[in-house]
């Protein structure tokens, strides 16, 4: 082939490629080939430009009108025509394997990945550990400890910095790692190994069975050094808050990652992001002080509905008296304080257990959207 895609010769090449050497010697002015030459070097070396304009021929006419040519599309107009009886070829489904084993298969690679990744998964846990650590030594025993206004919101804060900051460590750390691994299922995908939503499924499970392992961390080392209240509702209603901030936090960064072009902007919409969450959590500004026309966003913020499950779960039903200076009386129950300045009932944590899950589902929808319908591949 010639440049320029034209053909200069199409055909056997026969014994020792003798019927090449052959069509080309017959070819006026063409040297004949030495005994011992490779034909393929001569080859090249007698259909180049250089000798092409020397002889002054076009190898891809010599080609165009020779009979080889006509043998070779009279062979092609007979191999195109289907045989009687024949069908076209198809396949009873898209992928050779069914959605289950998809699923199975993505999700053991998943694994076997994360397990191979100790700078991201060792990182996550040893933060995890340090923020357990430092809040919960910061805190030592303030749980059971509150007698006036100003141990209750002490006690809030670390609530609300725990809240907030694991969740801005694990949504910023998910970033590179599910890019990395996106731009891996693009050339999967492009083969046709498996379903999009096969791997939509791994990368998430993959994501709740170490995000779950973290959660269950943070709580059993800093409930205890907190001096939470040893009662099994709270206990796990605590780590179940915990383990779900975890998740949706995760699934939130995997979702921008699946439906922005680059990890550069799904990092600047998750600064936005955090930002929005943090003065909207209800600690810096309480939902009853918000103005009416911003606290429908109190209500779609995800941390707000974290800090207000810990916090409702451990002392939305508190009968224990708190002084609070200006009170009537000088003193309120602790049950009554939090719904009457903070809005938090404990009555109410139900609806924040199913506004954990219609966030991780929501956020899981919008990751398995992404990666089915949105292709950021620029070739």
């Amino acid at each position: 082939m010639k440049k320029g895609g034209r053909v200069a010769y199409a055909g056997k090449l026969g014994h020792h490629s003798d019927t090449l050497v052959k069509y080309f010697e017959a070819v006026p002015g063409v040297p004949k080939i030495i005994e011992g030459y490779n034909p393929a070097t001569w080859m090249l070396e007698v259909s180049s430009p250089l000798a092409e304009a020397r002889l002054n021929v076009d190898f891809a006419e010599i080609y165009a009108n020779s009979a080889l040519y006509r043998s070779n599309q009279d062979l092609i107009k007979e191999l195109s025509v289907q045989p009687p009886g024949s069908q076209d070829l198809s396949f009873p489904t898209k992928y050779s394997q069914n959605f289950v084993n998809q699923c199975m298969a993505n999700a053991w690679k998943q694994f076997r990945s994360y397990w191979k990744n100790p700078p991201y998964n060792a990182m996550r846990y040893l933060m995890t550990f340090l923020y357990a650590v430092l809040f919960g030594t910061v805190f030592w025993g303030k749980g059971n400890n509150i007698e006036s206004q100003q141990d209750l919101y002490s006690l809030l804060g670390s609530i609300y910095a725990v809240v907030f900051f694991l969740g801005a460590s694990t949504v910023l750390s998910i970033l590179p790692v599910v890019s990395i691994e996106r731009t891996v299922f693009y050339r999967e995908k492009a083969a046709g190994m498996y379903s999009p939503l096969s791997y939509a499924f791994a990368q998430a499970l993959v994501e709740f069975v170490y995000s779950a392992a973290q959660g269950v961390l943070y709580t059993v080392l800093f409930y205890p050094m907190v001096g939470f209240d040893w009662k099994l509702d709270k206990f796990f209603y605590f780590m179940f808050f915990i383990v779900a901030g975890f998740v949706y936090t995760t699934l939130y960064g995997m979702m921008l990652i699946a439906c922005t072009s680059s990890e550069l902007l799904a990092s600047v919409l998750v600064a936005l992001s955090l930002t929005v969450w943090n003065i909207f959590a209800g600690f810096i500004i309480s939902r009853p002080m918000m103005p009416v026309w911003w606290r429908w966003f109190y209500w779609a913020n995800p941390v707000s509905w974290t800090i207000y499950g810990v916090i409702a779960s451990q002392y939305g039903n508190d009968n224990r008296n708190l002084t609070v200076p200006g009170q009537t009386g000088g003193v309120v129950a602790v049950k009554d304080f939090l719904n009457d300045n903070l809005g938090y009932r404990h009555d109410f944590l139900g609806y924040v257990v199913l506004g954990h899950l219609g966030y991780i589902l929501l956020f899981f929808f919008l990751f398995g959207y992404g990666i089915k319908k949105l292709n950021f591949q620029r070739r």
